[in-house]
């Protein structure tokens, strides 16, 4: 399991069951029509990543140096059933901080819902600043009314770890595995259950959280569609030929017990039950020393060059909530909070990389010093977000509920899987 990832589904669930969460809002943005320019005092939440919070109060104090009229008061976010409970409640409550270091992308079409959010797009030069920092990946994270209602701040794109030394225990060359190609990671696999090496080959929770999907299923579908999104243009994309190529993958995987169809009850990766594993760059620190690791790009049927191919980016963001009084102060924190030398900061700290581009350009030393976090830095400008849309939590517990069924438990074929979530998915896309 990913130890900073933040379970989010019951908490987007009691959200939507709050009796003025989902019902009336009015589209999102700025309900309240307040100034941009009123400056003061402002409060932020920060994530309970302890690096995250070390980073954050850092940046509290330079700012607050600088701005005593204009003080920052930071806290970690209020402890719930997750992050997005909290915010959802705290948005109904008219109560929300003025900024949030931690906003889930997939929770911002429902927050917007909520009237909760100010679009960043209506601050001067608010698109300009995000586009200029992010480039072309800001695109990503617009909404369908045209507007930036997030910052993008920083992402986790997700790669292959394999294990070296269970590599070789199977007769596998643990400097340069063959995982490329479909063909190549299935052989590869085989060789590793065969030879005992670990019970599998790699193993994804199978479990039906509507978020499993994007560490299974979507960096494989991200990479053999070549950046494209899970919907774009009110439309599922999956059932396609590439959504089919990553379903008959898997299908193999499981069917072949190359992956496990039961939930492991901890690490499966760290406890050396499974050779590889999908993860992002907080791997690193974690397994550091514990498991002699290298890292590849998610597989393709073709094998593409590690340079063209995509994944997920699984970031978290930056959202300025409209119960903020001095949105003026919130938005140039929030600037100077995403500016080079804060983002050099987080990059220092935590490992996780700031939506920026040309991240290795932009922070060479960094990358000089610290080499094994630079093929994340080089994945981090190929990355593909959950989309933006309406109805983003139900569409993805569709598309996860087929893919149970029909990949992972094989109770009917992948073809049909798609085809019928595609069918509910572009039926909730066209929702508002």
């Amino acid at each position: 399991m990913n130890p900073r990832r933040t379970v989010i589904a019951a908490g987007l669930v009691a959200v939507c069951l709050t009796a003025t969460a989902c019902g009336g809002g009015d589209g999102g943005g700025d309900a309240g029509a307040k100034e941009n320019t009123a400056t003061g005092p402002i409060k932020v939440w920060l994530s309970n990543n302890e690096a995250e919070i070390k980073w954050g109060e850092a940046m509290v104090e330079a700012w607050n140096a600088e701005h005593p009229d204009e003080e920052i008061t930071a806290q970690e976010i209020p402890a719930g059933n997750s992050s997005e409970e909290v915010i959802g409640a705290a948005i109904t409550a008219g109560n929300a901080p003025c900024l949030i270091f931690n906003t889930a992308p997939v929770a911002v079409s429902q927050f917007q819902k909520q009237g909760g959010l100010v679009s960043l797009s209506s601050f001067e030069g608010g698109d300009d600043y995000i586009e200029e920092r992010t480039g072309e990946a800001a695109e990503q994270y617009r909404s369908e009314d045209g507007e930036l209602y997030q910052m993008p701040w920083k992402s986790n794109p997700v790669m292959i770890f394999y294990n070296k030394a269970l590599m070789k225990k199977a007769g596998v060359d643990p400097e340069n595995p063959p995982l490329a190609t479909y063909d190549e990671f299935l052989a590869t696999s085989q060789k590793i259950v065969d030879s005992g090496a670990a019970q599998a080959a790699i193993w994804p929770a199978p479990s039906s959280e509507f978020y499993q999907s994007w560490f299974d299923f979507y960096p494989l579908f991200a990479a053999e569609s070549d950046g494209q999104q899970l919907v774009e243009d009110g439309e599922a994309q999956f059932d396609s030929d590439a959504g089919q190529s990553v379903a008959d993958f898997w299908s193999q995987m499981y069917e072949k017990g190359l992956s496990q169809k039961e939930a492991y009850n901890g690490d499966s990766f760290a406890d050396g039950k499974a050779a590889m594993a999908i993860v992002g760059p907080w791997a690193i620190s974690v397994y550091g020393d514990k498991v002699d690791w290298g890292a590849v790009p998610v597989p393709t049927s073709s094998g593409a060059p590690a340079e063209e191919v995509y994944t997920f980016s699984d970031a978290k963001n930056v959202a300025m909530y409209t119960a903020c009084k001095n949105r003026g102060t919130a938005w140039e924190v929030l600037k100077f909070a995403t500016g080079e030398e804060q983002d050099g900061a987080l990059l220092e700290l935590t490992g996780q990389m700031p939506l920026r581009q040309d991240l290795p350009g932009a922070f060479p030393e960094y990358f000089e010093k610290n080499p094994t976090y630079t093929t994340f830095a080089e994945q981090a400008a190929r990355t593909v977000e959950v989309p933006n849309v309406p109805n983003s939590i139900e569409i993805w517990q569709t598309f996860r509920d087929g893919w149970s069924e029909s990949v992972i438990f094989g109770k009917t074929d992948a073809a049909t899987g798609l085809a019928d979530a595609a069918e509910e998915v572009n039926g909730l896309a066209g929702q508002s």
